[in-house]
């Protein structure tokens, strides 16, 4: 407690913050393996006896613990990475191992002092529940969940939650605004527009979905720094305009065209349209209410490239309880836990186009994993899944 205190307080002078603040749980995102120093350092908090002082959730590793054999790692790294997965759990953390820990029931509540890791998590807790944390990077997540304590700075502050920009989005068709492929294209819009500002979006259908704003702030925190952002009538900080602008005038108000977000849906493909060798899915985590709609879309027969759905075990317990494991399985879905195709060798070694409809699996599969990147709906991606060449349907946002 004492080494994780240190460096919590040595932080908190970086960051120029004069006091700590309570928080009252964590989200990990040390877990996941990226060389040898993150292990050691994990050994190292278990070695002089730590354990979280609050709840702490553990986001992905670098191994699906579950089905191992999907993950091509040997060796050396297999080992590595399963040690350093341990020595979290040894500090006392739950193997939740989701990018989603909100869809396994770790819910802060509005105004509640949290310190999570994973930026779209962050960007969830912040915007969609309210809560209050910033970006906590590899070891200091896991210092400030030992210590029980953050840096009292940024997000933790009211007067920084407040927004400076507000997002019109009336000039886009109302039709496209409901559906699931337009979250993720105005998220990657907001994030390379905004970077770190705070946003309040106006003009969202009030029966906007969680999982349409989960893909909305994954892409945003992916192509920008996005940690919060506010939707007018929507998110618990914006019940309208004027308090989530904290009773000021916005210091930009920016009305995005229809070309401007095909321009950004344009920048999550890679690859030209054609053929394609695999489908992935489930970045953030794929919840229920995903796998439903997946469900209802199967084809009759296997889908002729490889799908993976990514997802938490929380999800996938249920799947298991509900014997419909076998129903994704017989279309030729390989489901995908604790981790995910882009941070660990899943994905078949070749130079291939992966389609997917999560902005923030666009943004890094070309440098993670090699291949070409196609992004469309899921619609599409079941579509073109089962003939092994893109199908999209752009007839909206034309």
């Amino acid at each position: 407690m004492q080494l994780a205190m240190r460096i919590v307080v040595r932080m908190a002078g970086i960051l120029g913050a004069r006091e700590l603040v309570e928080i009252a749980s964590a989200h990990i995102d040390g877990c996941l393996y990226h060389g040898d120093g993150g292990v050691e350092f994990g050994e190292r908090l278990v070695e002089l006896g730590g354990r979280v002082a609050v709840p702490a959730t553990l986001n992905v590793g670098a191994l699906d613990l579950l089905n191992p054999a999907r993950v091509r790692a040997h060796g050396h790294r297999r080992e590595m990475a399963l040690r350093q997965m341990r020595a979290y759990q040894a500090l006392g953390c739950k193997p939740t191992w989701t990018c989603a820990p909100y869809q396994a029931g770790h819910r802060p509540a509005p105004g509640e002092h949290v310190a999570w890791g994973e930026s779209n998590a962050v960007c969830f807790a912040n915007s969609v529940l309210g809560a209050r944390t910033n970006r906590y990077g590899d070891f200091m997540d896991i210092c400030c969940a030992i210590a029980g304590r953050a840096p009292r700075t940024g997000l933790h502050l009211v007067e920084k939650r407040r927004a400076t920009v507000a997002v019109d989005t009336d000039a886009i068709d109302a039709e496209l605004r409901r559906r699931d492929v337009f979250y993720p294209v105005l998220g990657t819009w907001l994030g390379a527009t905004v970077d770190d500002r705070v946003a309040v979006v106006t003009g969202l259908p009030e029966t906007v979905t969680e999982d349409q704003l989960k893909a909305m702030g994954a892409a945003a925190a992916s192509s920008g720094a996005v940690g919060l952002f506010h939707v007018e009538g929507v998110t618990p900080e914006a019940p309208d305009l004027d308090t989530a602008l904290g009773g000021m005038a916005p210091q930009a108000v920016i009305t995005p065209t229809p070309q401007a977000l095909r321009a950004a849906r344009d920048t999550l493909s890679t690859a030209d349209a054609g053929r394609i060798d695999a489908v992935a899915v489930g970045s953030p985590h794929f919840s229920m209410a995903e796998f439903a709609r997946l469900d209802a879309q199967l084809p009759s027969t296997p889908f002729a490239v490889p799908f993976y759905v990514c997802t938490g075990r929380s999800e996938y317990r249920q799947l298991e309880a509900a014997d419909r494991l076998r129903r994704f399985e017989d279309a030729g879905i390989e489901i995908v836990v604790d981790t995910c195709v882009v941070v660990t060798p899943i994905l078949p070694p070749k130079d291939g186009v992966l389609m997917t409809n999560s902005g923030k699996f666009a943004h890094y599969t070309p440098s993670n994993t090699g291949y070409g990147v196609v992004y469309g709906s899921l619609e599409d991606c079941v579509r073109s899944a089962t003939h092994a060449r893109v199908t999209r349907d752009d007839s909206l946002w034309s």
